[in-house]
């Protein structure tokens, strides 16, 4: 990846105003692209969009990704040359309540979003962010690869695994010959520090310690994918850059930890408290409500070989790691620093480490 790359680069972003999108924004406007985001307003109070002032770097539009009229509106006025669609409806409980608007937003967006490509003929670079959860899950200790059946369970899942098809179609009928690479990226879980969202074991305990109360955690022995929000997104950046450049890198990615940093949510919280106690000096505890809601997988686990064969990658930063930065933000968040600021700090930081692992070309 060379930093360079992306300086100059009119990049469409959907989903702008969630977390990753928030955090998407602030890396790509260290990076000098010329950014425009398009979502509904921030999902959650308080939000990172907003306590970053995310707005005053970026052209902002608000606008919901079911609406194909306004969206190509701004197609049509930006003239992206990047897309990076990550707007979604990206809770599973979530899913279950609301399934129609989780089909609608996550299916028919990404349905919305390729049509608006397939007349914009500025476009040379399309990642479509999924999930670890599209594939079918047999609750294996091993990785999925990106070969494997997709079916996710419940409707969050499922409608991703939708938006996979819905991909691989429009490829096939409308950009197998063109000038427009696409790829669609599937990540693992995300942690970071700015995550609100209801119903994510991170933000849980956030709530926790606001509330001066133990963590409560449902499914203590699940074992996930868990990495720093950073690790994705650059990941997202290699495939679109590289595709960008060359076609022969478009494709499905797999983008996960090395299996040492695959745990469990339990094991997680115990790092989390530890983390923050050692910050903070605030001991906090957690507690089992095993299993208190609707069906969630046991066992998953991503096999990120293609990435790391074909693009080089490489995780940058361990799961103890990722918490240390993880707490570092909310600390900021609890006693109002400047929160931006300590997100420009991380994302060089993380920058760094790519070039000293020879993933980037970059001068500071």
């Amino acid at each position: 990846m060379n930093a360079k790359f992306f300086e100059g680069k009119k990049i469409l972003i959907t989903g702008h105003t969630g977390f990753k999108g928030t955090w998407m924004c602030q890396i790509l406007n260290l990076l000098g692209a010329d950014i425009t985001g398009y979502a509904l307003q921030p999902p959650t109070t308080p939000n990172l969009f907003s306590l970053s002032n995310m707005d005053k770097n970026i052209e902002s539009v608000i606008g919901d990704i079911r609406d194909i009229d306004k969206l190509k509106n701004i197609f049509i006025k930006t003239k992206p040359e990047i897309v990076i669609h990550m707007a979604a409806q990206p809770l599973v409980r979530e899913s279950y309540q609301n399934p129609v608007d989780t089909y609608a937003i996550n299916v028919m967006g990404t349905v919305n979003v390729l049509e608006c490509v397939r007349s914009t003929e500025s476009i040379r670079s399309v990642i479509n962010v999924t999930t670890d959860k599209v594939y079918l899950n047999k609750e294996w200790e091993w990785g999925y690869r990106e070969n494997e059946e997709l079916n996710g369970h419940d409707p969050y899942s499922n409608s991703k695994s939708c938006s996979e098809l819905v991909t691989s179609s429009y490829k096939k009928s409308y950009f197998q010959n063109g000038k427009t690479a696409v790829s669609t990226a599937r990540a693992g879980n995300v942690i970071g520090g700015g995550d609100f969202s209801k119903d994510r074991i991170i933000p849980d305990c956030i709530q926790a310690i606001k509330e001066d109360r133990k963590i409560l955690v449902r499914n203590p022995y699940s074992v996930r994918p868990y990495q720093h929000v950073l690790e994705p997104l650059m990941a997202y950046l290699m495939i679109a850059e590289a595709q960008h450049n060359d076609r022969k890198f478009e494709g499905t990615y797999n983008i996960g930890p090395d299996d040492i940093n695959c745990l469990s949510t339990g094991e997680l919280v115990n790092i989390f408290c530890e983390e923050w106690k050692t910050l903070t000096n605030y001991n906090i505890e957690w507690e089992s409500t095993c299993h208190e809601g609707p069906h969630e997988a046991n066992c998953l686990k991503l096999d990120s070989s293609k990435l790391k064969n074909n693009l080089k990658w490489k995780p940058c930063w361990n799961i103890r790691y990722s918490m240390k930065k993880l707490v570092e933000l909310y600390e900021k968040y609890f006693n109002n620093a400047d929160i931006l600021n300590c997100m420009e700090c991380q994302s060089k930081e993380y920058l760094a480490k790519m070039k000293q692992e020879n993933m980037l070309v970059w001068e500071k």
